[in-house]
C-alpha cells in the first residue's frame, strides 16, 4: 500500500481546523491562500464561493504539487446582494440591521485539488435570524466575533442566540461542509 499523500490546509481558519479535527482528520499542513476575494461583474454568490475555493486549492497545489489541497470559502447573501466580511465595526452593525428578522443564504464552496485536478462542490444553507435589538446589535458588535467573518457573524459564538432556524449544513456556516469535504478527499484518493 502506497504512503497516503500530504493533507495541506489551503486556510488559517480556526473554525476549520476545529472542524476537520471532529471528524477525525489533521492536516499536515497548514498553508493560507492569498488571492484576491473581489467578487467579478454579475457573479452570483453560489459562483463566488466555489471560485474562491477552487482559486485557493490551485494557488497552494502550485507550491505543493504532490499533496492533496483543501481548500473552503463561505459567502453570505441576501438576495443576490453579498454579504463579505466587513471593514469595520459601523459596516458589521449595517450587516446586521439587514439580517435582522430575515432569511438569508449562506454558500460554502469547498475545492480539492491534487496537482493540477481539482473538484468542488458548493453547499447551500439557508439561515433565519431573529428580529435584533438596538442593544443586542450594539453589544455583539462591541464584542469584536464579527471580525473577519462573512456577513459580520459567527454561528459558533455568541451570534448563535440569533439564529431561529437552519435549513442545510451548520457545519458549512462555520466554513466548512464535513460530509462534502470527506467525499471529495475521498475521491481525490486520501484516506484517515
Amino acid at each position: 500500500m502506497s504512503p497516503r499523500p500530504e493533507l495541506v490546509l489551503a486556510s488559517a481558519s480556526p473554525r476549520r481546523i476545529e472542524l476537520l479535527a471532529l471528524i477525525g482528520i489533521t492536516p499536515d499542513r497548514i498553508d493560507p491562500a492569498d488571492i484576491d476575494e473581489t467578487p467579478l461583474k454579475d457573479e452570483t454568490p453560489s459562483r463566488l464561493a466555489v471560485r474562491l475555493a477552487r482559486t485557493k486549492a490551485q494557488a497552494v497545489a502550485a507550491r505543493s504539487p504532490d499533496a492533496v489541497v483543501l481548500a473552503a470559502d463561505t459567502v453570505v447573501a441576501v438576495g443576490r446582494r453579498l454579504l463579505e466580511k466587513p471593514a469595520d465595526a459601523a459596516e458589521a452593525e449595517k450587516f446586521l440591521r439587514l439580517l435582522s428578522g430575515r432569511n438569508h443564504r449562506v454558500f460554502t464552496g469547498v475545492a480539492v485539488s491534487v496537482g493540477e485536478r481539482v473538484t468542488h462542490r458548493v453547499v447551500d444553507t439557508r439561515v433565519a435570524i431573529k428580529r435584533l435589538s438596538d442593544a443586542e446589535i450594539a453589544d455583539y458588535v462591541a464584542g469584536g466575533d464579527w471580525k473577519g467573518k462573512a456577513g459580520g457573524y459567527g454561528i459558533q459564538g455568541p451570534a448563535a442566540a440569533f439564529v431561529l432556524k437552519i435549513i442545510g449544513s451548520h457545519p458549512a456556516v462555520m466554513g466548512l461542509p464535513l460530509p462534502e469535504t470527506v467525499n471529495l478527499l475521498a475521491g481525490a484518493g486520501w484516506r484517515r
